[in-house]
């Protein structure tokens, strides 16, 4: 054994003592598998929370994105309240918000608690998957992280898997309210056995914190949360045509560029944005942000096809989208073996045509699909999924000096949730809008006067009769002719979203190539 990995075994070992290292494992992955397994809960349930809370199915994906920004803006100031409070005691007080959040977004009564409970939750949700990252990565130690890392990362890609179905069969069974409630006995455990298993290591409690960044914090909090109003919003008042948009789009401009200056020039900022002179970190940065509105918009628009035009239960709807983690689950130890071996921009590559061409078959799906017609390529959408998110990381860390990295984490997942909520919020405005250009488009060249309309209502109409009777049969005909031409105007609206995230996902493929070859195995372990 060499010296180096001597002193990190004793390290290891000094984290804990007389603690089995699984059992830190375990309590930190109940954390993380909470966060996880809450998004992919709530994207399924979205259309009952809408129906609930008397909202629009817009305004519902308000619950995704504003959790998103909120998560976003906890990330970068993670690491300094683990350093400023302990990282164990960060870490149970987020589980604790996360926890208390998620019993009071399921006791909502309106959207606008709802949103209130959903960015506290976000808060506390954000640093969870670092924290519990480091923490695992430092108890074990070096010859046996390769086990913990599987471990951690089977345990993130079985959550999306069971988070659907298991969102939908508590919503179809008892409430939508439950697919929250789910959350408080998981927490209530995770806070028992981290406050039980959890050390903090010598350098965390020895550590000299700098002084907050409140200037850096501040503008950072106003621009995300002014980019969070107007995705919100946006659709609903007309984007930039309504003037509190315009000037909402003034203050978040202002206050980004406050952010950006005071990040580049302050000593200790809360985000030193001179990491990004490194050109693979920038680039890695660009790519996780297009893949964030990739992937979060797919996670989101694929249940409510489902949903909302086949008129398939949550539960349902959950089945047919729980492949994507089962790919998932599959592509990992293949990625975990080609990770030390491989060009990570040749995985890079592979994994964004994957998605690519998947994506863009899901753009030739009709009204008359089967639950099963999806079924392979939302797999083997999963399975290239698991060949973005490691070799991302590989290449957009592999140049940097290691203390540069827990920086770098936040802005990196900063990036991706930004991403992630406005990939939601613009897939939903084109939803939206291409479905009224396709309903006029439909009108145009099938004109109410025409033939082939009248015939069309005639039959309606006879087949009705035996319900409503002859002299009343026509209003319900008129009214069923209008509902099918909003569903195929609807499902060529989903045809164009789809077909729109495959060009961004193959655009992803050219901005590869602009990265630096890296060693394989070069990035860094707890990176997500």
């Amino acid at each position: 054994m060499s010296s180096s990995t001597a002193v990190a075994a004793d390290h290891s070992a000094d984290l804990t003592p007389g603690v089995n290292p699984w059992l830190i494992a375990a309590s930190v992955m109940l954390a993380t598998f909470m966060e996880v397994l809450d998004t992919a809960i709530a994207s399924v349930a979205l259309p009952y929370i809408a129906g609930s809370l008397s909202a629009s199915n817009d305004e519902a994906t308000w619950v995704l994105t504003s959790y998103l920004v909120a998560n976003a803006i906890v990330l970068p100031a993670s690491n300094w309240c683990s350093l400023r409070f302990g990282r164990k005691n960060f870490l149970v007080t987020c589980v604790i918000i996360f926890t208390i959040a998620s019993f009071a977004c399921g006791a909502a009564p309106t959207l606008p608690i709802m949103l209130l409970a959903r960015v506290v939750q976000g808060a506390g949700g954000g640093a969870l998957q670092p924290l519990s990252q480091a923490i695992l990565f430092e108890s074990f130690p070096p010859a046996k992280r390769g086990a913990a890392a599987a471990v951690f990362a089977f345990g993130v890609v079985v959550a999306p898997v069971l988070g659907p179905t298991l969102g939908g069969w508590l919503t179809d069974t008892y409430s939508w309210r439950y697919a929250f409630y789910i959350n408080i006995p998981i927490g209530i455990l995770a806070v028992f056995m981290i406050s039980r298993f959890v050390k903090d290591p010598p350098y965390i409690k020895n550590a000299k914190v700098p002084p907050f960044d409140n200037l850096g914090f501040g503008a950072l909090v106003v621009w995300t949360g002014c980019l969070q109003i107007i995705l919100d919003k946006g659709q609903e008042d007309d984007w930039f045509g309504a003037t509190w948009i315009r000037w909402a789009f003034c203050f978040m401009i202002t206050a980004f560029a406050v952010w950006v200056w005071i990040s580049w020039n302050k000593k200790n900022p809360l985000v030193d944005l001179k990491v990004m002179k490194d050109r693979n970190f920038s680039i890695g940065c660009l790519l996780i942000f297009l893949f964030g509105v990739a992937i979060y918009s797919t996670v989101t628009v694929l249940p409510l096809f489902y949903q909302e035009l086949l008129g398939y239960t949550a539960f349902t709807a959950g089945i047919v989208v729980a492949p994507r983690g089962l790919g998932a689950i599959c592509g990992m130890p293949v990625i975990g073996y080609l990770s030390n071996k491989v060009d990570p921009r040749y995985l890079l590559t592979f994994g964004f045509m994957v998605f690519g061409f998947t994506t863009l078959y899901f753009g030739s799906i009709t009204l008359e699909v089967s639950p099963t017609t999806l079924l392979v390529p939302i797999l083997i959408t999963g399975f290239g999924l698991s060949f973005v998110f490691v070799p991302i990381t590989t290449a957009a860390y592999g140049t940097l000096p290691n203390e540069q990295m827990g920086n770098a984490s936040g802005l990196f997942n900063l990036m991706r949730n930004v991403g992630g909520s406005i990939g939601i919020s613009v897939a939903q405005t084109l939803l939206t809008r291409r479905s009224a250009t396709h309903q006029n488009l439909i009108i145009n060249s099938v004109p109410q006067s025409g033939q082939q309309f009248q015939n069309s209502l005639r039959d309606t109409a006879n087949f009705l009769t035996g319900y409503y009777g002859r002299a009343n049969a026509m209003p319900p005909a008129q009214a069923t002719l209008y509902r099918e031409l909003q569903r195929q105007a609807s499902s060529w609206a989903f045809v164009d979203v789809f077909r729109w995230l495959s060009l961004l996902s193959f655009a992803c493929v050219f901005a590869v190539w602009m990265l630096k070859k890296v060693k394989p195995g070069k990035g860094p372990v707890g990176a997500h």
